[in-house]
């Protein structure tokens, strides 16, 4: 991570994932909007960045479906009562790399999603920028392109549950401190990824990264 951050790679504790937290998202894959936040974890060791290379990812389990959101990372201890905008120190836009097919298989037995979650380089992350505060952040969207067209687009606004509500509840339940992102889910358009593939981060417009999918069979 950068020094906007404020850590490093070696610093990063927790990293926090929301499912489900738009509701076209949750109708394109026939999931249920949840009634509260569906969270899930993801390795450090799943942590890559986008600065143009290479990003190598498992092919041989099925297909690997990108999907983009806004990440932030957390610069001050969670407490109760404390608002969102205190506790971030940047934000940037990432992917939530999926092995669709592995994480079909665990949901119909009711398994966790590790095996399809958490897989090296499966939590992806564009250039870290000065956190603005939450009402700029609502102001302005994120999209994500591949081969130089856009799949997805999204606005917090649009989400299930707001950042505050994210907050709350990830910090009274698991707790939130210096060093844990937050991933605050997609919104509609994920799909499979094909070797090759060039995507491309963005915020407002402006790129905040990219990587060249190469898919190992």
């Amino acid at each position: 991570m950068s020094e906007t951050a404020g850590l490093g790679t070696e610093d990063l504790r927790n990293i926090y994932c929301v499912g489900r937290n738009y509701r076209l998202h949750a109708a394109e894959l026939g999931n249920e909007v949840p009634t509260s936040p569906m969270i899930f974890t993801k390795p450090t060791h799943s942590v890559a960045a986008m600065t143009g290379g290479e990003l190598r990812l498992p092919g041989s389990q099925g297909s690997v479906h990108y999907e983009s959101e806004l990440v932030f990372a957390i610069g001050t201890p969670y407490e109760p009562g404390i608002r969102f905008d205190e506790l971030v120190s940047a934000f940037t836009v990432g992917l939530d790399l999926t092995l669709r097919d592995v994480q079909d298989k665990l949901k119909a037995k009711g398994h966790p999603w590790l095996a399809a979650k958490g897989f090296r380089n499966s939590a992806v992350l564009g250039r870290w920028l000065a956190y603005p505060g939450a009402a700029e952040i609502e102001s302005r969207e994120f999209s994500l392109s591949i081969n130089d067209r856009e799949v997805q687009r999204g606005n917090v606004r649009d989400m299930v549950f707001d950042l505050q509500t994210l907050a709350d509840f990830v910090g009274s339940y698991y707790g939130l401190g210096r060093g844990d992102l937050l991933f605050t889910g997609t919104p509609a358009g994920v799909g499979a990824l094909a070797d090759g593939d060039h995507l491309d981060a963005r915020w407002n417009g402006e790129s905040l990264g990219s990587v060249v999918a190469r898919i190992d069979h």
